[in-house]
């Protein structure tokens, strides 16, 4: 395979320098600046039309990921969009000529959310029949109502470029219905009449459209239930129970061809989630067709979906198999994606290469990156069997950049736990290192992932200043095995907040991290992980950066300035998470950091938006209070304005981070 010099790199002409601060002097050769690693990408999640004439993607505009199409034929390309408050996210074609999308942060420490964006909207593709479908969460509150009617892209229909099966809690605020959706006058059909039970979560259909599969909650549980029916008509039927905390669980995932057998991920009788055949008819389990000793594959241990059966859009054919594990991987069961895959993958060696047919079979779109390369986006022609480069997302990263190691941990309660860490350019082995501890958010997320995540931000970023950055999973950590998941229920700020220390211990060990220059960062979770690690052991950690952080349990859980709060099943499952009934016990002021100020030894960096919707800002407001009543006042506290759960604008992250790195600097650098 020869590789065709690029015609086109997308963003960078059409939306360069005018979209995004620069620098204010220029950086020394191969030296990464805060700019560099926080600037929004030139070009981000391109998809191809149906046809493959037309590409879509988000680029960089006033501030946010905006929406671009370009003609492939032309290399023309129009900006559909100019939000200055959301990026653009979740973007799809439907037919050639239209384009649904949502709004959301992409910036956020738990992976990209809608927060107080969402909403559902359509475009035509020359930016003609632009409409609303669906109000955004903060268009929601603005109108006093704490309930947000959601709406959503479920699937696009074949051959129909007028209507999509969209999902969302229309008709009963505390169940999701699907809904055959008109694009031209946003008219809605309700698809799920007669669903088999309320708080309906996740809906899946045959290949003829027809829901026959439904998972719902049971209130005041943390339970799921999955529900079946032969078809349209049938009568539905309990197949499956599970507990999100405990015990074996069930997830389908796709009817095979025949229209009847499912594909599921369970862990019955293993750790990880693996794949298996299951006839619903007979309620029992086949064949394991897909596993990994260490990955989740299918779903994780909570029952939300992870990267597993591979389907085709059009047929819903199954074609292979894909695991998250250290770094992504493909298992290909269709001979003809398996050779296209080892073509790529001697084209573009030592990259995770990734691809997707058009659903006319006639172009397909690489992907391809690595820890320490760029994404850049390929055109294969397999008949010329000639890539063409159509897009990079930061090339300006390249050679900046360092080796994200993964690694494994022990904790003292016996649990093995992976996670990555980062050593600066020309780490001598021996040294030992000012460490910083970066604990993602969630807590019950798989944040960090290889080459992507706020972890893999603060990594190198940290790194390229002499910092060695410690990014562990931890208890209940999802997609890493049901052991690590479930251990973590009713441990928040108590053993959890250990797994952080062994992680550093872990450092210590490996001779890399010195002990006496250790700081912990995070950001939500994490940044409640931070200002718990410097109460509960305040002589491990020097100093602690706390971004976005919940300070007060009890108030993330109670107040309706919360986003979640109107919602019983969030909140029992964080109930769940702490290990209470009810949130007015002692054991949540105790393990709440706002009241033990008196504790803190160490030094304090607070951030957070004004505008947090996730995590309000003034439980965080009376942690700055309480730190200075205890005499010992946070170093910094910097709030930005129009920012919420994470900071979108790169002038406003450009500020913090400035901060954060002369924060450090101060307190366990050189």
């Amino acid at each position: 395979m020869r590789k065709v010099v690029a015609i086109l790199t997308l963003a960078v002409p059409l939306f360069g320098a005018s979209a995004q601060a620069q620098p204010a002097t220029a950086p020394a050769a191969n030296q990464l600046t805060v700019e560099d690693i926080w600037k929004s990408p030139s070009l981000a999640g391109p998809t191809l039309s149906r046809s493959g004439k037309y590409l879509a993607a988000t680029a960089p505009f006033k501030g946010r990921m905006n929406l671009l199409v370009m003609d492939m034929e032309t290399r023309k390309g129009n900006l559909l969009t100019a939000f200055d408050d959301y990026d653009v996210i979740n973007v799809a074609w439907v037919g050639d000529d239209r384009l649904i999308f949502s709004l959301g942060q992409a910036n956020s420490p738990t992976g990209a959310g809608q927060f107080d964006g969402g909403g559902l909207f359509v475009v035509g593709r020359d930016g003609s029949g632009a409409r609303r479908l669906a109000p955004t969460v903060r268009e929601t509150r603005q109108r006093n109502q704490y309930v947000y009617r959601s709406l959503s892209l479920h699937r696009t229909i074949p051959g129909n470029t007028d209507e999509v099966i969209a999902e969302g809690n229309q008709t009963s605020a505390d169940s999701v219905d699907l809904y055959r959706l008109n694009l031209n006058t946003g008219r809605t059909t309700l698809l799920t009449s007669g669903r088999p039970a309320d708080l309906t979560i996740e809906w899946m259909l045959d290949s003829k459209l027809v829901p026959r599969v439904v998972v719902a909650g049971v209130k005041d549980e943390i339970t799921r239930v999955v529900y079946y029916r032969k078809g349209e008509g049938s009568p539905w039927e309990e197949i499956a129970r599970y507990s999100r905390d405990k015990g074996a669980v069930f997830v389908p995932l796709a009817f095979e061809s025949d229209n009847k057998t499912l594909q599921i991920a369970t862990n019955r009788d293993r750790d990880t989630m693996a794949i298996y055949r299951y006839d619903p008819e007979t309620k029992k389990v086949g064949e394991m067709i897909a596993s990994h000793p260490r990955f989740d594959m299918g779903a994780d241990s909570q029952g939300d979906r992870v990267a597993g059966v591979l389907v085709e859009g059009e047929t819903d054919r199954v074609l292979g198999y894909q695991v998250n594990g250290d770094k992504p991987e493909t298992v290909w069961t269709d001979e003809g994606r398996a050779k296209t895959q080892a073509m790529l993958d001697a084209a573009l060696p030592g990259m995770v290469n990734t691809f997707r047919r058009t659903p006319d079979g006639k172009r397909l779109l690489v992907t391809s990156f690595s820890d320490q390369k760029s994404t850049r986006w390929y055109l294969l022609d397999e008949q010329k069997r000639t890539l063409e480069e159509v897009g990079a997302s930061r090339p300006w990263l390249d050679g900046k950049l360092v080796e994200q190691r993964p690694f494994r941990y022990k904790t003292r309660d016996g649990l093995e736990i992976t996670g990555y860490y980062f050593l600066p350019k020309g780490y001598k082995q021996g040294d030992k290192l000012p460490t910083i501890v970066h604990i993602h958010g969630g807590p019950s997320v798989r944040a960090d992932r290889f080459g992507s995540g706020f972890g893999f931000i603060e990594g190198q970023l940290f790194a390229s200043r002499g910092y060695a950055v410690v990014v562990p999973n931890f208890r209940i950590t999802p997609g890493i095995g049901s052991k690590v998941y479930t251990a973590g229920f009713g441990t928040i700020g108590r053993q959890m907040s250990e797994d952080h220390e062994d992680a550093l211990k872990w450092a210590v060990e490996q001779g890399f991290a010195d002990p006496k220059r250790a700081c912990i960062s995070g950001a939500s979770y994490g940044g409640y992980a931070s200002l718990q690690a410097m109460v509960k052991t305040p002589d491990l950690f020097k100093c602690a950066v706390a971004g976005l952080a919940v300070a007060d349990l009890v108030y993330q859980n109670t107040s309706l300035d919360t986003d979640y709060v109107s919602s019983p099943a969030a909140v029992d499952f964080w109930k769940a998470i702490i290990g209470v009934q009810d949130l007015k016990s002692q054991l949540v002021r105790d393990i709440s950091p706002v009241n033990n100020a008196t504790k803190v030894k160490g030094a304090v960096f607070l951030y957070a938006g004004q505008d947090d919707i996730r995590v309000p800002i003034d439980q965080i407001i009376r942690m700055d209070k309480a730190l200075k009543a205890a005499g010992n006042p946070a170093k910094a506290f910097v709030i930005k304005e129009k920012e919420g759960h994470g900071f979108g604008r790169l002038e406003n992250n450009i500020d913090l981070y400035t901060q954060v790195l002369k924060f450090l600097d101060e307190q366990i650098g050189k």
